[in-house]
């Protein structure tokens, strides 16, 4: 395991501590951990189901609606062909919507928590419209996930909107609130959580999470992901992890709040490939 990363776990928290469009557990959402996940591969599709009911019992959608991050976030999620392989359309429209969601974001405390330590170390332009190009070429520029193939998929697509690999394979859907909305049409089957090995179980009002899931015919045998935070959140962490390192893949150890994480990020070339947390443990133990 990696050293704790004390820079990035400075900066994290201060994102955390701002992140005022973050949903509370208990008060904004209620979830419903149930029973602990079977072994499973990737791949799979029957796995032991330990539970019946949704992960999420209730979320507040009246916030969800009337924040404005979420709800242009909420907006990007249709535009996606899942299906990798299947060459992805943009239209002048979701250009639009892409734009709104990155001034929405670049508006917050969290980003320009972001931006302000990315100019230090001289990896962000000053200029908020030029960090904004450079963003959503990191998000949004398409490419090929596979050599040789039609521009597919995206950062943002992998990592929020979650894609398919010959329906058979789930790739990234590590975003709540895609989980959520997934849930809810029924699109999403929750498995159960998986447990780390020093905890027997996780609480209802933990904040970052190890599921198991079915979506679209395929399983995830584990999957992790922030609960409750706002997108800016999430946004600002990759992205911060992204442009400090060259390497295809980036691991880095951070704390945030009680819970010791590691921040996986894989690039393609210039943009995102896929990032999401890695809980390893959580104070509270």
């Amino acid at each position: 395991r990696k050293a704790l990363n004390h820079e990035l776990s400075k900066l994290f928290n201060e994102m955390w501590d701002r992140d005022v469009n973050r949903l509370m557990p208990g008060k904004d959402y209620t979830i419903d951990l149930q029973g602990k996940a079977g072994a499973a591969q990737q791949g799979d599709s029957a796995v032991q189901d330990s539970a019946a009911r949704h992960l999420f019992h209730n979320v507040n959608e009246e916030r969800l609606k009337n924040i404005k991050t979420f709800a242009t976030f909420i907006s990007l999620l249709d535009n996606y062909e899942t299906s990798t392989s299947v060459a992805e359309v943009v239209t002048p429209e979701e250009i639009a919507e892409n734009n709104c969601f990155l001034d929405a974001i670049l508006a917050t405390e969290v980003m320009k928590l972001a931006h302000e330590y990315l100019l230090k170390k001289k990896l962000a332009k000053p200029n908020l419209a030029d960090f904004k190009d450079q963003l959503y070429d990191i998000w949004f520029q398409l490419y090929a996930r596979k050599e040789g193939d039609r521009p597919d998929s995206c950062g943002f697509e992998h990592v929020f909107v979650g894609e398919t690999r010959r329906g058979k394979q789930i790739l990234g859907l590590h975003n709540w609130v895609q989980f959520y909305l997934q849930e809810k049409h029924n699109h999403i089957d929750y498995k159960g959580y998986v447990a780390r090995k020093n905890k027997t179980r996780p609480d209802k009002d933990d904040q970052v999470l190890s599921i198991q899931f079915s979506w679209k015919g395929s399983v995830k045998p584990i999957g992790s992901t922030f609960i409750g935070v706002s997108p800016e959140f999430e946004f600002a962490l990759y992205t911060v992890i992204f442009l400090l390192s060259e390497e295809r893949v980036t691991r880095e150890t951070v704390k945030i709040e009680e819970y010791e994480l590691q921040m996986v990020v894989c690039r393609h070339g210039h943009h995102i490939g896929t990032a999401y947390p890695v809980l390893l443990s959580t104070s509270s133990e």
